[in-house]
């Protein structure tokens, strides 16, 4: 990517943006190639989920990942450019892909900026092809033409176009222009975040009962017969989910659940990714695939779970019990050993705590190890994505023998349920996390997902009832 030494606010008008444009057009003219241009400016603060409310548009496909209790949020909306891709090389085609539009990339403004250029938002499929009718590809990247992210008290707003040889340059100009505006006659509330008339609103009333792809009675029996091929040494684990549809009285709003996931689930990713064609999948997901910044990659080993408890003394019993669990320790051992073993396979050494400490979620606490290792140059960030995914966390061991037995047991395709979701930078960092707690939304109707994982030990009453629990980050948020 080239980043020219101009700043977009100095003599701001349409017609210098005009001029601009017509020189990227000229550039892309010489090579006969569409070029991104993208136009990165620092603004006041504001609240990301909000803005991508304001110009939310159900025919418009837009992705939205955020931590709340780290002050990071990130939002795209509308497509400049992308790509799709399916099968066990979906990933190099991607990182392919990504490349080739950064080689001819035109950058200004806040490029260096906490998520200053061109983003590129990308969602895998648990499985490397998907089933006829799936709402989402295996493998989809894009550049949005609308970014908005906040780090800390910086908020950086990004366009991003693709200037193409013969494009109307003055239709385009108008177009950055009135977003521009926008920007500046948001209504802004307490503490200075920008306020949005939807947010808050009820969901709209749920109606039960639910129905499930499956039934209880049929999760149990696919926990049992998991359990007998475990005993015959088929596999040592397998990550069994269940699915529940529920539908409401009037159309889900999925940024307006959202809303609800980051404020009961703050140390989780809240995340929104919508395909265009009136259907979102969001989630409230505790676990981080993968992060590289400056250098430095950053996974975590998330498995071994217990409620919480009513009060502080049961909520010290259930951890200790949790801690001192030789069916959860071996869980999270397993997980934690194959994550390492990938990573060093790629020539990384990582790093790691040799002991597990706990992660506790509003309803739910875990066994948890960070795990960090010195990026090599020759190591890209979808390079770590492709040998982590899936992890035995979500998938089981070995990998191929339990992802084989996934979709006979569970009756249903998983799509982009515990796939990983995330975004790259031009700079070659970015963060994955995976599609847990999560649901897909299409008008009155969700279909919930949640998962566990089945081990020499498991009992199919305690799986369910696992299962049960970590429905209620979903259900909490459909009832408002």
């Amino acid at each position: 990517m080239t980043t020219l030494p101009l700043d977009p606010t100095a003599n701001a008008n349409p017609a210098a943006l005009r001029g601009f444009l017509g020189e990227c057009a000229a550039a892309a003219a010489k090579t006969g190639r569409p070029r991104l241009v993208s136009i990165s400016v620092r603004v006041a603060a504001l609240d990301p989920l909000a803005v991508l409310e304001s110009i939310f548009e159900p025919g418009q496909p837009h992705f939205y990942a955020e931590r709340p209790d780290l002050e990071s949020a990130l939002a795209g909306a509308e497509v400049a450019a992308e790509f799709t891709a399916h099968g066990p090389g979906r990933f190099a085609a991607v990182q392919g892909w990504v490349d080739e539009i950064l080689a001819g990339a035109l950058a200004v403004g806040e490029v260096n900026a906490p998520f200053g250029g061109p983003h590129f938002f990308a969602a895998f499929t648990f499985l490397d092809e998907v089933e006829p009718g799936e709402p989402f590809p295996a493998a989809q990247v894009f550049v949005p033409c609308w970014q908005v992210a906040r780090a800390g008290d910086a908020t950086i707003a990004v366009a991003n176009l693709l200037v193409a040889p013969g494009v109307d340059l003055d239709a385009m100009a108008e177009r950055v222009w009135r977003a521009h505006a926008k920007f500046r006659g948001f209504e802004f509330g307490s503490g200075g975040r920008v306020t949005s008339p939807g947010m808050g609103r009820p969901p709209g009333e749920v109606t039960r009962p639910t129905v499930e792809p499956q039934s209880a009675e049929h999760y149990r029996a696919a926990v049992a017969q998991a359990l007998d091929r475990i005993a015959a040494g088929e596999f040592g684990k397998i990550v069994l989910a269940r699915a529940i549809d529920v539908s409401a009285g009037a159309p889900l709003h999925p940024l307006e659940l959202l809303n609800g996931l980051r404020q009961r689930f703050p140390s989780c990713y809240a995340f929104s990714l919508a395909n265009g064609r009136g259907q979102s999948f969001i989630g409230a997901s505790p676990e981080r695939l993968v992060r590289v910044s400056q250098g430095l990659l950053e996974t975590e080993a998330l498995a071994g779970s217990i409620r919480r408890g009513a009060g502080a003394s049961e909520d010290a019993g259930l951890a200790h019990a949790l801690a001192h669990s030789d069916k959860e320790q071996r869980e999270h051992r397993l997980v934690l050993e194959a994550m390492a073993g990938r990573l060093a396979a790629l020539g990384l050494t990582p790093e790691f705590p040799p002991v597990p400490g706990l992660r506790r979620l509003a309803n739910v606490q875990h066994l948890h190890t960070p795990v960090r290792a010195a990026l090599g140059e020759k190591v890209r960030l979808l390079d770590a994505v492709a040998a982590l995914h899936p992890t035995p966390a979500v998938g089981g061991w070995p990998v191929p023998a339990a992802v084989a037995r996934i979709r006979e047991l569970e009756g249903f395709p998983r799509g982009l349920y515990a796939g990983p979701l995330g975004w790259l930078n031009a700079r070659g960092g970015g963060e994955f996390f995976v599609g847990l707690r999560s649901a897909l939304v299409a008008g009155p109707s969700a279909r919930l997902y949640a998962g566990a994982g089945i081990v020499a030990g498991s009992a199919p009453d305690t799986e369910f009832a696992e299962t049960e629990l970590k429905f209620h980050a979903m259900l909490d948020a459909l009832l408002g």
